[in-house]
């Protein structure tokens, strides 16, 4: 769990939209539409319109890297294609909100083609992934265009570095991003007000690398993407029926609770890691993880320094907290040779699929302590891994919020499971409505994945 998860709207427009206040029975008599009644009839049906809501596109290779417009960048080659500053467009000026200082920083630009969206969109989550050594730094930004003709500003999405020493800037995300028609709430654009129909239509995103001036510094960037989506508002979704079924993959157990008064500076110690620890289980089960002198820092009293080194590295300065989406996905291509994303899935098939191939999902899900049986707890907002499915479909979970790496492992109703996880609306214990996720999560991967796992990736619009 994170107790950072209330100082942000995670879907703006679901909240903007939920401003008239469904009540359970406008719900019911939604549902009894016989348009409603024929997509819970099927499925499977369902979750193919919820998927074409869906839109993830990144640019990754020689051919992406080659269709942009580049200021000062050029290409990297090899089996992870990427771009590097290699002649600086200019130099800024950049006072770092966080620590005061102000520090020149040359700087070069690469600027994607617009991507039109198969379906416009209520909602965009950038994603990255880069190295930048100590020094240096990148800006990631989205600009789209609205079905109305009109465009948005280039709104920040993230300024990011792996690292955080006297040399680094601190990751943030940026606040007040509006312009009277989307806002930014984090790491999510959103558009302000979706009952009026207006969508983004396209988008492009705009990395800017960073170095010190006078040095051969540079950060390489081997992915930038952005998942786009436009989800019904649903208290409640169809369910899927149980496919490839029966797998359990082996993934570390680690508990963020363990972690309670570490390093309080990171988001009031390990009661709020819930997206790092589950980061860190996906990292290393693909045989990754720090080396003994990146973790040199922590107390060795503490059990499992590395969940402690993942909150430090995911941070984010702004939001206070080591749950902002995108950053936890860039923390995990900080790894050898390791991938990440965030996206949406249209239902638990989607997840057994994975599962089936070998990859683990992390997934993003709020509800009530009585709407998870075996949880024990509810939440505003937590990230858990599904590692697999019982043989009767339901979910094999590696929960973080667990009293310790013991209890980590856990089976949650698979009905319960999808439907919290894949919501766009729920009500808290108050009664009031608010947001759920809407099948948000993060998907870690080798760059030479399994032939298995690059079909179902790519299947699933990822590649």
């Amino acid at each position: 769990m994170t107790s950072s998860a209330p100082r942000r709207t995670v879907l703006a427009a679901a909240l903007a939209a939920a401003a008239g206040a469904a009540t359970p029975s406008a719900q019911a008599d939604a549902a009894r539409t016989p348009q409603a009644s024929a997509a819970a009839a099927t499925p499977e049906t369902a979750a193919r319109r919820s998927k074409s809501l869906v839109d993830y596109h990144a640019w990754t290779s020689t051919a992406d890297w080659n269709k942009g417009h580049a200021q000062g960048t050029a290409l990297t080659h090899g089996a992870r294609p990427g771009i590097r500053l290699a002649h600086p467009a200019g130099t800024l000026d950049y006072k770092d909100p966080h620590t005061g200082r102000t520090t020149a920083w040359e700087y070069a630009v690469w600027t994607s083609p617009a991507h039109s969206l198969k379906v416009p969109a209520t909602e965009a989550v950038a994603s990255w992934n880069a190295h930048t050594p100590p020094g240096t730094w990148i800006a990631v930004e989205l600009r789209g265009t609205y079905s109305d003709g009109g465009r948005t500003p280039w709104y920040v999405m993230g300024r990011w570095t792996a690292g955080d020493g006297d040399a680094d800037i601190r990751r943030t995300s940026v606040d007040g991003q509006k312009d009277g028609k989307s806002s930014i709430s984090t790491d999510t654009f959103a558009i302000d007000a979706p009952a009026t129909g207006l969508r983004l239509t396209s988008y492009q995103l705009r990395v800017t690398l960073h170095r010190k001036p006078g040095t051969a510094l540079t950060p390489t960037v081997w992915r930038l993407g952005a998942m786009a989506s436009d989800l019904p508002d649903r208290f409640e979704v169809p369910a899927s029926r149980p496919g490839q079924v029966g797998r359990e993959l082996v993934v570390p157990r680690y508990s963020q609770e363990i972690h309670k008064g570490q390093y309080p500076e990171y988001d009031n110690g390990g009661e709020a890691w819930c997206s790092p620890t589950s980061s860190q289980m996906i990292i290393e089960s693909w045989g990754r993880k720090p080396t003994r002198d990146q973790l040199s820092w922590v107390n060795p009293d503490y059990a499992d320094p590395q969940v402690c080194h993942a909150a430090r590295h995911t941070f984010d300065y702004q939001y206070e907290g080591c749950g902002n989406w995108p950053f936890n996905a860039a923390y995990a291509a900080t790894y050898r040779d390791l991938q990440g994303i965030v996206t949406r899935l249209a239902s638990l098939t989607d997840v057994e699929r994975l599962i089936h191939a070998g990859i683990p999902v992390i997934t993003s899900q709020s509800f009530l302590k009585t709407e998870l049986d075996g949880a024990g707890y509810g939440t505003a907002g937590h990230l858990m891994t599904v590692v697999g499915f019982t043989k009767a479909g339901d979910i094999i979970a590696n929960d973080p919020a667990s009293p310790d790496d013991a209890a980590v492992r856990r089976v949650y109703q698979r009905r319960q499971f999808e439907n919290i996880w894949l919501r766009t609306k729920r009500y808290d214990e108050k009664g009031q409505v608010k947001s759920g996720s809407g099948g948000v999560c993060y998907l870690y991967f080798p760059v030479k994945s399994a032939p298995s796992q690059h079909r179902v990736l790519r299947e699933l619009g990822i590649r």
